[in-house]
C-alpha cells in the first residue's frame, strides 16, 4: 500500500478569537484533516494510524459537531460543520484492512 496515498479527508474548523481595545471578534479558520494510508493529518499535527484507536462524532446541532480522534496522546476534538460519517467509515475500513495484514 502506498505510504503518501491520500484515502479521504474532512474539512473542520478553528475557532480564532482576536481582541482589540474596542471590541472581541470571532472567525472560523477552515482546515482539513486528511487520511493516508500510514497517517492522519491536520494542519500541525500528524497521527501516526497505529497510534490512532478510534473516531467518534457528536452532533451538536444541526450539521454541526465534534469529531473526536482518540489517540495514544489523548483525545483531540474537532469543530465540523458537516457530517463526518464517511471520513469515520474510511478510517475505519482502513484499520481492519491493515489488522488483517
Amino acid at each position: 500500500m502506498q505510504e503518501s496515498r491520500l484515502i479521504a479527508e474532512h474539512p473542520y474548523y478553528k475557532a480564532v478569537r482576536t481582541i482589540s481595545s474596542t471590541c472581541q471578534t470571532t472567525e472560523r479558520e477552515l482546515r482539513v484533516l486528511r487520511l493516508f494510508a500510514t497517517r492522519i493529518t491536520t494542519r500541525f499535527r500528524e497521527f501516526p494510524l497505529g497510534h490512532v484507536y478510534d473516531m467518534s462524532y457528536r452532533r451538536l446541532g444541526g450539521e454541526e459537531g465534534i469529531l473526536y480522534l482518540h489517540t495514544r496522546q489523548g483525545v483531540y476534538p474537532f469543530n465540523v460543520s458537516a457530517d463526518p460519517g464517511a471520513f469515520i467509515a474510511a478510517f475505519k475500513r482502513l484499520r481492519s484492512e491493515r489488522g488483517s495484514e
